[in-house]
């Protein structure tokens, strides 16, 4: 009898800690998969870094995280030093953008990116450059991940010591590894 109790202590133990465990794995449904965001290429001292870092987006997260980081963000942003030409730049070492269209105004920019459930890449570009309010871009990440973003709007300004750039972003992620989104 000894010997079952045992046997059955040790299991409960061990299921226990394996809940335990897995419970420190987010959980991919409590991360939301869209919304709108903000990212800009402000540099700030990371005293636990000990270096300069700039806030990123990383989407399957779906927040803000320091570049230099772990881990790194999916898309950074940055002026080409003109401030006439703002970029989404990302760390992957691949082609990660596509622009699936651009529109005169932003009723139709959201239109479009709310229909736009299985897009065809023609062909990847190395960052999204020169960008605007109501273009769409699609994103690949290194895990062949993707997102579709709507570039609500962009900002910049001479600032010292660096120019300053901002983007206003509505994206949708899907974990999945698909190149197909949700439609509204």
């Amino acid at each position: 009898m000894k010997k079952y109790l045992s046997l059955i202590l040790l299991f409960v133990v061990f299921f226990a800690r394996c809940k335990k465990e897995s419970s420190d794995i987010p959980d991919q449904d409590s991360i939301r998969l869209s919304g709108i965001d903000t990212i800009n290429d402000s540099l700030k001292w990371s005293s636990e870094l000990q270096t300069w870092t700039i806030m990123g987006f990383l989407f399957s997260q779906a927040k803000l995280v320091s570049y230099p980081g772990s881990p790194n963000p999916d898309i950074t942003v940055e002026t080409d030093g003109t401030l006439a030409n703002i970029i989404l730049q990302s760390n992957n070492y691949k082609n990660s953008f596509y622009l699936a269209g651009e529109f005169g105004n932003a009723t139709l920019a959201e239109q479009a990116f709310d229909s736009l459930t299985s897009p065809t890449i023609l062909q990847w570009a190395a960052k999204a450059d020169s960008l605007k309010a109501n273009q769409i871009w699609v994103y690949r990440s290194g895990t062949n991940h993707y997102a579709k973003l709507r570039i609500v709007n962009t900002f910049s300004k001479t600032a010292s010591p660096n120019n300053y750039a901002e983007c206003v972003f509505e994206w949708v992620y899907q974990p999945d590894g698909t190149l197909t989104f949700p439609g509204k």
